[in-house]
């Protein structure tokens, strides 16, 4: 009778861990599939990050532009390989009434960080939002240059995306006074 109760004690502890690595398996998959669907996800995306650019000079250039059309600068922090930024690059592009916005209202563009160019005097002069928000962060500057807004995005985020209504009342919060 004992060695029946130590077998069936044993078994009782020996099936939870066949029962777990099952489940640990099953884990394993499902994270390999959600990486594979968000690798997929990215490779769609539109990739407007140049981390061989000069974002010292191109800013320069932008806030000439940006007082000749007397509109604000838009500078939306990432980088291509950050699944969130390709995300919101994407919305405002092909979501209409944002694109119209945006354009009508400032000059964008996208300030690479990257493990190949940090941009480190550039984010240190607007006092390294990337690293207090992560990615992307978005740097408004008025037509002279002069920086009058940091936002993060994740409160702008709505699900898998972001909120057409927070988005666009980020982007009429911070249009230049007309």
């Amino acid at each position: 009778m004992k060695k029946i109760l130590l077998n069936l004690a044993f078994l009782g502890l020996f099936l939870p861990v066949i029962s777990n690595a099952q489940t640990t398996s099953e884990v394993d998959a499902a994270k390999l599939e959600a990486k594979k669907k968000a690798e997929a996800e990215k490779a769609s995306y539109a990739k407007p990050y140049n981390d061989a650019e000069n974002a010292e000079k191109k800013i320069a250039e932008l806030v000439k532009k940006a007082k000749k059309e007397n509109k604000n600068i838009m500078l939306q922090a990432g980088g291509n390989w950050c699944i969130w930024c390709l995300r919101f690059n994407n919305f405002v592009q092909t979501t209409p009434e944002l694109k119209k916005l945006v354009d009508e209202n400032y000059i964008y563009y996208h300030l690479n960080y990257s493990p190949k160019n940090k941009n480190e005097k550039i984010f240190a002069q607007y006092g390294n939002p990337g690293e207090k928000y992560g990615y992307p962060v978005f740097i408004v500057l008025d037509k002279n240059g002069k920086q009058i807004h940091t936002q993060e995005s994740g409160s702008l985020e709505e699900g898998k995306g972001y909120s057409l209504d927070k988005v666009k009342a980020f982007f009429e919060a911070w249009k230049p006074k007309k």
